[in-house]
């Protein structure tokens, strides 16, 4: 596969992963630890996680803690690390729309005090998890390319995940910090738990499991760039390793689009849920109908190339769903 001439220079490496218990810090962290990484260690507050969902291994370390708190960061970064995954965040349009201070202080404040340790650290790597969903606008041409960005934007989610970035290139420019921002698009795949400010795909299998018709906010005809968490992580693996990606910002998407009511439909087939739908109004901040990322950049870069479609991707989500149904049972919250 195209990614596996990175895997090798994790062998001695000692890995921070910030949100590493949430759904792609988790698989990121399975990734790193099974393919030989030193160390990797896990800092989660546990505020949209679940303990019997933490990855776990004779490499992996976990500190339950919050990057807002400087007391956990200076023991956290007491440890030689080399390279910074930061992907925990505030997530995500609606949770930040209803609480927007809580995503100005985890996502501006906690990204700034990770990066000030990191400096501090030295440390060889920062990678940054971004989201392709939000730093585009409306004015924005499909597919988004990297520096097509908008500052008119409607969520504080949004408006907190370009911040993030602006402070990452704040620390490449000034003290030399060699980062990179991953953009993703519309991440889905096992381990992320259904909830009320969760992603569509867990939401519509957790409905359609109960025999519930699936809500959809507006015609169907909206479209949106689902990519499989395993090419995500892929990419990030990259991305930690890879020369070219310093003091980029890189689109992790899949350039396909696929329409909602197309994957109610895939959900409910794949479920045996003959509830069907039902068309709900958009919510107010949901302004964008449709968003494909342009990939041309992480192919140039990285040698990018996801390699899982839609079909065999929420096989994989239907598969996890049977193995974990109680779990998820118990802590969906709505």
């Amino acid at each position: 596969m195209w990614y596996e001439k990175y895997l090798k220079e994790y062998e001695d490496k000692v890995v921070l992963v910030t949100g590493g218990a949430g759904a792609i810090g988790g698989q990121l962290v399975r990734c790193l630890a099974s393919n030989g990484t030193k160390e990797v260690l896990i800092l989660d507050d546990m505020s949209s996680a679940y303990p019997w969902n933490i990855p776990k291994g004779t490499n992996v370390s976990f500190i339950e803690g919050s990057i807002l708190d400087d007391e956990i960061l200076r023991h956290v970064f007491k440890k030689p690390i080399d390279i910074v995954f930061h992907l925990a965040a505030h997530f995500a349009n609606q949770n930040s729309v209803e609480n927007p201070e809580t995503d100005l202080m985890v996502n501006g404040l906690g990204i700034l005090k990770v990066l000030e340790f990191s400096h501090l650290k030295e440390i060889e790597r920062f990678v940054y998890s971004s989201s392709g969903c939000g730093v585009y606008g409306l004015e924005s041409k499909m597919p988004y390319e990297e520096h097509d960005i908008s500052i008119s934007l409607y969520t504080p989610y949004q408006v907190t995940k370009l911040v993030g970035e602006l402070y990452t290139y704040f620390f490449h420019n000034l003290y030399e910090m060699p980062i990179t921002n991953a953009r993703f698009f519309n991440s889905y795949g096992p381990g992320e738990v259904s909830g009320k400010y969760r992603n569509v795909i867990p939401n519509f299998f957790y409905w359609a499991r109960n025999k519930s018709a699936l809500p959809i906010t507006g015609t169907g005809e909206e479209t949106r760039d689902f990519t499989f968490v395993g090419d995500i992580v892929n990419g990030l693996m990259a991305m930690g390793i890879a020369d070219s990606a310093v003091g980029e910002s890189i689109n992790l998407g899949t350039s396909v689009e696929t329409k909602i009511k197309d994957l109610a439909k895939m959900i409910n087939d794949l479920t045996q849920n003959d509830s069907g739908v039902i068309y709900t109004k958009p919510r107010d901040w949901d302004k964008k109908k449709n968003l494909r990322a342009s990939i041309e950049k992480a192919r140039r870069l990285l040698g990018y190339e996801p390699a899982t479609n839609m079909k065999s991707g929420l096989k994989s989500v239907d598969n996890w769903f049977d193995s974990n149904w109680e779990n998820i049972k118990r802590s969906a919250e709505f």
